[in-house]
């Protein structure tokens, strides 16, 4: 199944972390790459005004693998935890990396713990941007409208294009 997932960080070496997770992510023997965005750096949503200057480096990695996006979860909060990521009250807390699941095929699943498609997935440009950069034209579960469409009306903040590579 194909299942897409949003990649952030604002702590420690970003760019080291993105490549990191990535890496452990497809290290899994039953997952395919398919596609990744290009870098993007983006201003903090959401946060405290302590965190407001840790600017985040996000971006959309597509695999394919027959995981259960429940399976998935597991393994990315695995991943999450042995990068270092300590999860608070404060969701918006800084953090070496950060793995949304976005979309797993055209499932919806919504438990307490697992809500696929990722429930804000379309009110934010630093997720709607790198997907719509390897998805253009997906409808996920329930949007009604492709990720390019959603993109042109999306207002907010800016996400900037970076030149590095992951």
């Amino acid at each position: 199944m194909e299942t897409g997932f949003s990649l952030g960080t604002n702590q420690g070496d970003v760019l080291a972390n993105m490549q990191e997770a990535k890496r452990r992510i497809l290290a899994f023997p039953d997952t395919e790459w398919v596609a990744q965005s290009v870098l993007y750096e983006t201003e903090p949503v959401g946060v405290a005004p302590e965190y407001a200057h840790l600017r985040f480096l996000n971006s959309v990695l597509v695999v394919e693998s027959p995981c259960t996006p429940a399976e998935w979860l597991q393994r990315l909060r695995q991943i999450e935890a042995d990068m270092g990521r300590e999860r608070s009250e404060d969701r918006n807390s800084p953090r070496p990396i950060d793995v949304d699941i976005l979309y797993a095929g055209d499932e919806c699943i919504d438990r307490g713990d697992l809500v696929v498609p990722h429930p804000r997935w379309a009110q934010r440009r630093f997720v709607v941007q790198p997907l719509a950069d390897v998805r253009p034209n997906l409808i996920l579960p329930g949007a009604g409208m492709t990720v390019s469409d959603i993109l042109a009306q999306l207002e907010g903040e800016e996400v900037t294009p970076t030149t590095q590579s992951w």
